[in-house]
């Protein structure tokens, strides 16, 4: 769903820019609360598999195909202010060197690509994590809540997107059979997503319960309820023994592998139909105004290698730097903003100063 150049007209490009840029401050700021130095390397690799994952469109109708948007895995994964920077660092790298959304749409990207599909993905899966039950493990409601979380958040992205279209679209359409049309494909492809998410979600759930952010109120010390003096006061049960810290570079260069072989090799078989939004733009005459990617002529443009002629080697060259160029940003970004062993932040927040090993 990267908006081109040319939708919106220049108004809504610059309000969607001035959204996209306050959001992505508050995040720098929200985010120092999710990360330390445990989880600030994790949140890099987060980044780095939603770019190998969008990377796999996979068919969801005749001649239209999705992928991944991310915003619902990063949420639960890392939390909703890191996911954002998540997907801020993904849609830049995909812009400047990828040419993938217009980089005067980059704002609306980032606005309606990570800010939407992160708020509701975290109001829909603690929505359904205070009514679901919690026996017998976080596994089940957690799964659930996380399909949940990231089906919706896909046909919520195309409602943001048609109902800033229908303020400053620049193309004559109706705007009824957009709505229609961008709904139902996006429904479609947030099965797809859905999948994937609960898919990637269960599997690090299985190995480090601990990694999951969402996940962490399920293990948390129960309240032993004190009665004296006809009052009754909550007091936190006592905290079990710290268990022996665990490292976390397996994990990590695991789903670094992942991601690499997503990027440079199965990418290479992803359908090549239009996506969602690039087909509804095509059968509703929006696409004639999309304009030429100013980055059009980059190395790298169209997720390909320039002057390699194997289509092959080309995809799986561009899709190893992405995972590359976007690990590396988002990590710088991570560990610059998360919280310092001692510091003020980690004070406030409680946490245990534990250190684990993580890859460098």
């Amino acid at each position: 769903m990267h908006v081109p150049d040319g939708f919106l007209d220049a108004p809504v490009s610059v309000a969607t820019g001035v959204v996209a840029a306050g959001a992505v401050a508050v995040s720098l700021r929200g985010a120092r609360r999710e990360l330390d130095e445990r989880t600030a390397p994790l949140a890099g690799l987060v980044a780095a598999f939603i770019f190998a994952v969008q990377m796999l469109n996979f068919p969801v109708a005749a001649g239209t195909s999705g992928h991944l948007l991310g915003g619902a895995l990063a949420t639960v994964l890392v939390g909703p202010y890191t996911a954002v920077l998540c997907l801020a660092v993904v849609l830049l790298m995909q812009g400047l060197l990828f040419a993938d959304g217009g980089l005067t749409a980059l704002g609306t990207n980032i606005t309606v690509m990570g800010v939407v599909t992160a708020l509701v993905a975290l109001l829909v899966f603690h929505g359904l994590l205070r009514v679901l039950p919690r026996r017998g493990g976080a596994r089940v409601p957690v799964a659930v809540a996380t399909f949940a979380a990231a089906l919706v958040s896909v046909p919520a992205s195309a409602i943001a997107f048609t109902g800033l279209y229908a303020i400053g679209g620049t193309a004559d359409v109706s705007l009824g059979r957009v709505f229609a049309a961008m709904v139902g494909v996006h429904v479609l492809i947030g099965i797809g997503e859905a999948v994937i998410t609960t898919a990637t979600v269960g599997a690090v759930l299985a190995v480090r319960p601990d990694l999951v952010r969402a996940a962490r109120s399920f293990t948390r010390p129960a309240l032993v309820i004190r009665g004296g003096s006809g009052a009754v006061t909550p007091t936190p049960a006592p905290e079990p023994a710290a268990a022996p810290a665990r490292p976390l570079r397996p994990l990590w260069l695991g789903g670094l592998g992942v991601a690499v072989v997503l990027a440079a090799f199965v990418s290479f078989y992803a359908s090549a139909e239009p996506d969602g939004l690039e087909r509804v733009a095509t059968d509703e005459g929006i696409a004639e105004e999309a304009r030429a990617h100013d980055l059009a002529d980059s190395p790298l443009a169209d997720y390909g290698v320039r002057d390699v002629d194997n289509a092959r080697l080309s995809t799986g060259l561009a899709g190893a730097a992405g995972v590359a160029v976007t690990l590396a940003a988002g990590s710088a970004v991570f560990l610059a903003v998360r919280r310092r062993p001692g510091g003020a932040d980690d004070a406030t927040t409680g946490t245990s100063g534990r250190r684990e090993t993580v890859a460098p």
